[in-house]
């Protein structure tokens, strides 16, 4: 039963423990702990990103401030500023990477498909990195221009159900191709990416449009030059395409010469997820802002905001609550230390469908 249990409490319910236990035993996680645990470790983290702390000493404050409420959260005594700091800076982060990664593993088989991808029939990925800036006086590992530092979160999302299932954290100097060596691609996969405006190529055959679609023609080619042609010596597919809403237009390069063109133009439009994915995290996680200055503490931090995300997505399928993520997350940043059943909490916040009345006014989160 939920009954007098925190929401926070409740929303751990949905933590594998199991799995979280066995990574801090891969990793060694609990080797020389005295008190400060990993799992203490991770509420911390929750915690802090949950409701907006921006700081270690303000994470730090308002855990002290909660007094014997800690005790709710699953924070089983005091924390300190050196201890909490310490944590990140040297337990492998590895140990929430691996969490977050069978999260993402359970979450993935309960979360509602895409329709238009549903018909397809078929797995489909979006994959792009999003660079964080960081200070270089305090970072100086992550050197990335002159008096600029930064990493690159590289990540490959499901775009079916919208979740990540691969993300690496690295130089940013380090380029997307990276990543596409740490994959193993599956049986028959293809790709679909832009195509430059000086793409340099000659016209093998010519295909047959649908006007109707937005599709305005359709080609085999071959990249010409030295370096196009060793980029990929065989045959490739070139879409010109005229998006029906906004009149861009754009060009796919596929090596897919079967599927129909209009459904190029789909798998292209849906990869746009990625970009809400990054937009999402940025937006209302704390990535931008770090607790620690080690390569380890960034990491550390960056997988604890993945799990929160996760969680969000899971709580909202568990309970089917209407809300979007954007408004689970902030309802949770203000409620997060209520005794209130989750269901309830979230039916007495749902909005009443106004019928009829036309909004001027565009959603913030649309």
């Amino acid at each position: 039963m939920n009954a007098g249990r925190t929401v926070f409490a409740q929303l751990l319910d949905l933590l594998p423990r199991r799995a979280f236990e066995s990574a801090v035993q891969r990793y060694a996680g609990h080797r020389k702990v005295r008190r400060f645990s990993c799992m203490d470790q991770l509420l911390c983290m929750i915690f802090a990103q949950i409701t907006g702390r921006s700081s270690l000493r303000e994470t730090v404050s308002c855990l002290k401030a909660l007094g014997a409420r800690r005790y709710h959260c699953g924070i089983r005594g005091p924390v300190s500023r050196s201890t909490l700091a310490e944590a990140n800076e040297k337990r492998d982060f590895r140990i929430f990477m691996d969490l977050a990664m069978a999260m993402i593993a359970a979450t993935r088989i309960d979360l509602p498909v895409d329709r238009e991808l549903a018909r397809l029939n078929a797995d489909a990925y979006g994959l792009d990195s999003t660079t964080i800036d960081l200070c270089l006086k305090l970072f100086p590992w992550a050197h990335f221009r002159r008096r600029k530092g930064g990493i690159k979160a590289h990540t490959l999302l499901d775009l079916r159900v919208g979740i990540p299932v691969f993300l690496r954290v690295t130089h940013a100097k380090t380029h997307d191709l990276w990543a596409l060596d740490q994959i193993t691609p599956q049986a028959g996969a293809f790709f679909i990416t832009r195509a430059k405006k000086n793409l340099d190529f000659g016209v093998r055959q010519r295909q047959p449009v649908n006007a109707a679609t937005g599709v305005i023609s359709d080609r085999f080619i071959r990249l010409r030059g030295p370096k196009s042609r060793g980029l990929y010596p065989d045959t490739l597919r070139l879409i010109r395409y005229v998006d029906p809403l906004t009149g861009k237009r754009l060009k796919f390069l596929t090596n897919n010469l079967t599927l129909a063109a209009a459904t190029v133009a789909l798998l292209y439009r849906k990869r746009w997820r990625i970009e809400l994915f990054f937009k999402w995290i940025k937006q209302h996680l704390h990535i931008k802002a770090f607790f620690g200055t080690s390569p380890n503490a960034v990491k550390t931090q960056i997988w604890a905001a993945v799990i929160v995300y996760v969680l969000v997505l899971k709580l909202k399928h568990r309970y089917q609550l209407a809300q979007d993520p954007n408004e689970i997350f902030q309802i949770l940043s203000l409620t997060i230390l209520e005794k209130t059943l989750v269901f309830e909490l979230f039916s007495e916040t749902r909005q009443p469908d106004h019928k009829g009345h036309v909004h001027k006014q565009l959603s913030l989160f649309e």
